[in-house]
């Protein structure tokens, strides 16, 4: 799978697409608070950190090399598409791009962006009436940004998967999950019991379609 011209150190291609995918996250999220702006950085280090292995410097390649050149030597793995690693380690021959966990990916992201899209409208409607956003994707989930942010993460790791990004996931995971407990501590506070009865009905990240959405 060899390419014309270089395959990484293609710094201006980092900051391009890095730069691309954490302003497009930003006209969907629009972080206000310092949580929001906390998990909103860490999304941005691990975009990041994606495109710098995608684009710079394969430190994952370099530290797997003979394992990958022992276990598949029919492949170069310097070549940029080979960066690809589930399709080239299940034997996709053609084009990655095209390949089962590339298509995952962009499904994985898509839902990703969709859910922060919409999500964002129903809590900024419901911050504007000082009440409590309890429609559109919160009647399924709590924390729909959260599970959006998540779904992206998943989708550019199953598309780029690195050592660095493979340890940021579960570690980001963690962080959304512990700014979800704090967010309801908060809201707890200020909706009391109409809080409780919502979450009591709705899950945090992952909904319960058998339950049918919340109504107040």
């Amino acid at each position: 799978m060899n390419e014309a011209g270089p395959s990484y150190g293609l710094w201006l291609m980092v900051i391009v697409n890095s730069a691309v995918f954490i302003i497009f996250a930003f006209s969907f999220y629009k972080p206000k608070t310092s949580r929001d702006w906390r998990s909103f950085g860490a999304f941005s280090a691990f975009i990041i950190a994606l495109f710098t292995e995608m684009y710079g410097f394969p430190l994952t390649i370099f530290v797997l090399s003979g394992w990958l050149q022992s276990n598949w030597p029919g492949i170069d793995w310097f070549a940029h598409d080979s960066g690809h690693l589930p399709e080239m380690m299940f034997g996709w021959k053609t084009n990655p791009h095209f390949g089962p966990f590339h298509l995952l990916s962009f499904a994985l992201i898509g839902a990703g962006f969709w859910l922060i899209s919409v999500a964002w409208h129903h809590l900024w409607a419901a911050q504007r009436s000082g009440q409590l956003a309890v429609t559109g994707p919160y009647a399924r989930v709590r924390h729909p940004q959260y599970a959006g942010f998540v779904l992206i993460l998943a989708g550019f790791l199953v598309q780029w998967p690195t050592l660095l990004t493979l340890v940021m996931f579960p570690a980001l995971v963690w962080m959304y999950v512990r700014l979800a407990r704090s967010e309801e501590a908060d809201s707890y506070a200020r909706f009391g019991e109409d809080y409780h009865r919502y979450a009591a009905h709705v899950p945090r990240f992952i909904p319960n379609f058998g339950a049918g959405p919340y109504i107040a």
